[in-house]
């Protein structure tokens, strides 16, 4: 009996790992960390909802901006990134793939990529979709967000 949970503990934590892991390098996937990073160090909290592996402009959006050197300076002064996924080729953790769900219904997310900005103390101070013009337009976008 305690072998059994000795096993399912260590297998509900593997799971966690690989769906953590699945997220992109830099990026958060549980909420309460980000909130509590984003809270500490007072920076913005970027929620990405995507299809990373289906979503044609989500991918673009990857690509164009967020792998982008310009953008990973700026974000790493100033936010704090949250992948929510809704893969169709990939399985997400139960947990993981609840919490977006959730997610995707409290900001009424209708379509990807929608990027949600909320400020440190959690309260939602803009909405984005993928913005032509690379880093530069998207930084412009977020900086006219954090000043309100």
């Amino acid at each position: 009996m305690k072998i059994s949970r000795v096993l399912l503990g260590l297998a509900a934590i593997g799971l966690l790992g690989l769906s953590s892991a699945s997220a992109k390098p830099g990026w958060l996937t549980d909420l309460k960390q980000a909130q509590a990073d984003a809270r500490s160090n007072k920076k913005l909290l970027l929620l990405d909802f995507t299809g990373s592996d289906w979503c044609g402009w989500c991918i673009r959006l990857d690509k164009e901006v967020f792998s982008k050197p310009e953008f990973k300076e700026y974000a790493s002064k100033n936010l704090v990134l949250m992948e929510i996924d809704f893969p169709k080729g990939k399985q997400l953790a139960s947990a993981e793939r609840m919490q977006n769900q959730e997610l995707a219904t409290r900001y009424s997310i209708q379509g990807f990529p929608t990027i949600v900005v909320l400020d440190s103390e959690g309260k939602k101070v803009g909405e984005l979709g993928y913005t032509p013009g690379g880093p530069s337009a998207f930084i412009a976008e977020l900086e006219s967000l954090r000043k309100g």
